[in-house]
């Protein structure tokens, strides 16, 4: 049974740093693609980077969050600087059966909370 369990959330003030760290277990997925994504209420979920064939960030977070892997661990993070209080969000660790970073997911963690202050 896969499981992907997220750590590193909090609260930040604006311009501070987090790194989410996500672990996988139950299968490695080494050739296969990694991502975050993040959702506020009332809000759909959103990819904010990912990582396999290619890398993926979105707009928004491009120079300031960096997405990487260790495959020894099977781990995959989430480095995010100069936050901003649009950052704030629950932010969610997926894999799927793919390379391709971008496209829909099959695994997912439960979450794991990002508040940044003003």
């Amino acid at each position: 049974q896969v499981q992907l369990v997220e750590s590193g959330g909090g609260l930040v003030q604006a311009g501070g740093s987090l790194r989410l760290s996500c672990a996988a277990s139950g299968r490695t997925f080494t050739r296969y693609a990694m991502g975050w994504f993040r959702q506020v209420p009332g809000k759909e979920r959103d990819i904010v980077a990912a990582t396999g064939s290619s890398m993926y960030y979105t707009d928004s977070v491009k120079g300031r969050f960096t997405i990487s892997r260790d495959y020894a661990k099977n781990t995959v993070y989430l480095q995010m600087n100069s936050l901003k209080p649009e950052d704030t969000a629950v932010y969610y660790c997926a894999a799927r059966n793919s390379g391709y970073p971008v496209g829909s997911y099959d695994y997912w963690g439960q979450g794991t909370q990002v508040t940044v202050s003003s």
